[in-house]
């Protein structure tokens, strides 16, 4: 099914495709993922560039009227399609309970939401809409997306830009973890600087939150460790103050508690707290990595946790309850290769990418590592911008990102 709208500044062009659940089983179930082509007015005919969103579990980016920031950037050169990934947004969705009769069907349905069956999802979208190569642009997880994209199926590739989704390629699972919460430790630390006040007040909410049954208009209950991953804003080039103006409310208002309920995006968007440690599986189980390396210091001084996942959350988050079964399976499961680090050196599609210095969620010195793999890749590694730079600062972002590959930086 195809639908067009014509909007301010750009034509809107919405598809539904059909692909497998199991690539493996093209016979077997089948799934809906959603795109919307987004092309200036007189851009119909110009080259695509497939947008890969970050998560795991988030859909694509919905466009303004008219276009701003980095889309507004991007229809200049090329017609946008923004791809809702299996299980997001307008495609086949994984909701608070899943297939499968027992928690090995479920966790076995989950084990299929990976970026390597987003690229193949990708690559049945290109043939389908009869293009021979085309652009990728992938932030965070879908930069990760997109060094899959490189290893498994370079040749539907033209240029790859990535913003803030270096992965680290073989490198073990705790290291990543062990590297983020050094990060996590100097952000909270320069929080409270910036925020002096904020510490006492951060440990006597938690105090209460121990002791007294406060409620979120989920009717979830508010736990000590649910208000610390709050600290999630702190990746974010704004988060300082988004964090700030949630901790001066009144302690159990209804501002308060509205804010932090949505202050994170676990009950939205199920499997971005079921699968996010696997996106950095490349060929190994995590066995709950964060948990397990979760440092004294930050339990000790009262410091807020960031993009992790604990095994408790599937108590707290009574949306996340009906998936605790399989999240515990999938903590467990040997998971399949993400990058071949052989095509990877061998890589001749153009790709330019930043790095952010200050990154809280993809670490520097293995980013750095990472970009001397890939064959070819022209890193910009930057201290002005914050993981969400190409949501605070797109446009800029973005040429430069094109002007690296096209040789005009």
């Amino acid at each position: 099914m195809t639908v067009t709208y014509r909007v301010p500044g750009a034509i809107l062009t919405e598809r539904e495709h059909s692909v497998p659940l199991r690539h493996g089983a093209p016979d077997g179930q089948m799934l809906t993922v959603f795109t919307r082509e987004v092309a200036a007015p007189d851009g119909a005919d110009r080259p695509y560039l497939v947008f890969l969103q970050g998560g795991p579990g988030f859909e694509a980016s919905r466009p303004t009227s008219p276009p701003s920031g980095w889309m507004k950037r991007a229809l200049a050169d090329y017609r946008v399609l923004l791809l809702d990934q299996r299980g997001t947004g307008r495609s086949t969705p994984v909701g608070g309970r899943i297939p499968g009769d027992t928690p090995r069907a479920q966790a076995d349905y989950l084990a299929e939401f990976r970026a390597d069956s987003i690229v193949r999802d990708a690559e049945l979208i290109r043939r389908e809409l009869g293009v021979n190569r085309w652009s990728v642009l992938g932030q965070s997880f879908g930069g990760f997306a997109a060094m899959s994209y490189l290893s498994f199926a370079p040749d539907g590739l033209r240029e790859v830009f990535i913003t803030g989704g270096l992965s680290p390629i073989g490198r073990a699972v705790d290291d990543i973890y062990r590297a983020t919460y050094v990060r996590l430790v100097d952000r909270n630390r320069a929080y409270f600087q910036r925020y002096p006040d904020d510490r006492a007040r951060a440990r006597e909410i938690a105090r209460r939150l121990d002791g007294e049954d406060v409620r979120l208009p989920s009717r979830d209950r508010l736990t000590a460790r649910r208000f610390r991953q709050l600290g999630l804003w702190l990746g974010d080039s704004a988060g300082f103050e988004y964090l700030h103006h949630v901790l001066e409310l009144p302690f159990g208002c209804p501002a308060f508690l509205h804010d932090i309920e949505r202050a994170n995006a676990f009950t939205r968007n199920s499997i971005y707290a079921t699968l996010h440690e696997s996106s950095y599986a490349d060929g190994v189980a995590t066995r709950w990595s964060a948990a397990r390396l979760l440092p004294d210091e930050l339990i000790a001084e009262g410091y807020f946790t960031a993009e992790h996942v604990f095994p408790w959350m599937w108590e707290d988050y009574e949306a996340l309850q009906p998936q605790a079964a399989a999240a515990g399976l999938l903590a467990d499961h040997v998971w399949p290769r993400l990058y071949d680090a052989d095509q990877l050196r061998r890589n001749d599609i153009p790709v330019a990418a930043t790095i952010y210095a200050n990154d809280l969620y993809v670490e520097r010195a293995f980013a750095e590592d990472t970009a001397a793999v890939i064959r070819g890749l022209r890193p910009w590694i930057t201290n002005e911008l914050e993981h969400n730079g190409l949501r605070a600062d797109g446009e800029r972002v973005l040429g430069r990102l094109i002007d690296m590959v096209r040789g005009r930086a």
